[in-house]
């Protein structure tokens, strides 16, 4: 062959090939167009583990439902831990990113002697959540009636019973001598215990919407919102160990934008439009359940209009915590909470 044929023939066939190559390449890249890839890789996997799945929590779940959490680039997995020390179980060993609970637990943790303790870094309710129920209806309800009765209570240490005692001391009322509350029955099981044994509980605290459903089976009436008689609490914050808010900053902030928009959301709209929203988190809910539900929520007053856990608010926990003679020793407000994200947040 001649050596300028097979150089020409060698050249035409290498640019031969480098065409083909930008070819397939501008074919991949105009597939790629019309069909988009799934964002999903890019965004970061977090877990949250709640303390239970209620209405109470509606701005979470709106910002889940309205796709808030991916606009702030996470992609996150709900767990419900049934129960404050649970939910604490699994951030501290790792399972769970960020805990959403009643604050008391990461008091217990640091007061343990916890190094790598929890901080709270962005408060949702501002009332307690749950309500009593009783056996029979009570039109005229007196916080009165409770002496003598007995009681389907919460874990002893957890936020609803200590509510529940608080209100009860400053009725005038003593829980330990007066009455009869029952602890031992698990968080998600008291309404189940309640209606199946008639004979054995007069009353029965609940969060929705196990109280709504008591009520329309008439197995209890809802006489008395824990939430209006304990006044505003800090009932519920996210929390995340120190040292992964020290090493995931972008991933906390994040986090705080998306709750704070569905804050944003929940004290901008109807409870119907709520509960449209947020209906596929509760499918085993009727629709117009979860709007008087909602409602109720938003008559309370339940929902802070930002995430900022006030020091105010603080000591008011350490003061219940104490009444309920649950507190070691007082903790110092800056040690267990951020407030630097929910600022930004607002």
């Amino acid at each position: 062959m001649n050596p300028d044929y097979g150089g020409f023939y060698m050249k035409h066939r290498m640019l031969g090939g480098i065409t083909g190559i930008a070819l397939s390449v501008t074919t991949l890249i105009s597939m790629s167009a019309c069909f988009p890839q799934d964002s999903s890789d890019r965004l970061t996997q977090i877990t949250l583990n709640e303390v239970a799945h209620s209405i109470f929590y509606a701005p979470q779940y709106v910002a889940i439902e309205n796709g808030y959490f991916e606009e702030e680039g996470i992609s996150l997995t709900l767990v419900t831990g049934f129960g404050a020390d649970k939910v604490m179980t699994s951030l501290v060993s790792g399972d769970a990113d960020i805990g959403f609970m009643g604050s008391e637990s990461s008091v217990y943790v640091y007061n343990e002697g916890s190094t790598d303790y929890a901080v709270n870094f962005a408060q949702l309710t501002q009332r307690a959540g749950n309500f009593l129920v009783s056996r029979t209806p009570q039109p005229d309800f007196n916080w009165d009636s409770l002496r003598g009765s007995t009681v389907l209570g919460g874990r002893a240490g957890g936020m609803p019973e200590m509510i529940l005692e608080y209100i009860l001391k400053n009725k005038g009322i003593d829980y330990k001598n007066d009455l009869t509350i029952i602890q031992n029955i698990d968080f998600g099981s008291t309404a189940g215990a309640f209606k199946g044994s008639p004979d054995d509980y007069d009353y029965t605290v609940e969060f929705e919407p196990h109280a709504t459903l008591l009520e329309n089976e008439g197995a209890g009436y809802v006489v008395s919102s824990l939430g209006i008689e304990s006044g505003y609490v800090p009932y519920t914050a996210y929390c995340a160990k120190k040292s992964y808010i020290k090493n995931h900053p972008e991933i906390i902030q994040s986090f705080t934008n998306a709750i704070q928009k569905g804050i944003n959301y929940v004290n901008t709209h109807t409870p119907e439009e709520i509960a449209t929203v947020i209906a596929p988190q509760f499918p085993e809910t009727e629709s117009k359940d979860l709007v008087k539900i909602i409602d109720r929520y938003k008559q309370q007053d339940s929902w802070k209009d930002n995430t900022v856990f006030s020091e105010d608010s603080f000591n008011l926990l350490l003061d219940i915590l104490e009444s309920s003679g649950e507190l070691k020793s007082r903790v110092p407000y800056e040690v267990l909470v951020n407030t630097e994200f929910a600022e930004r947040a607002k």
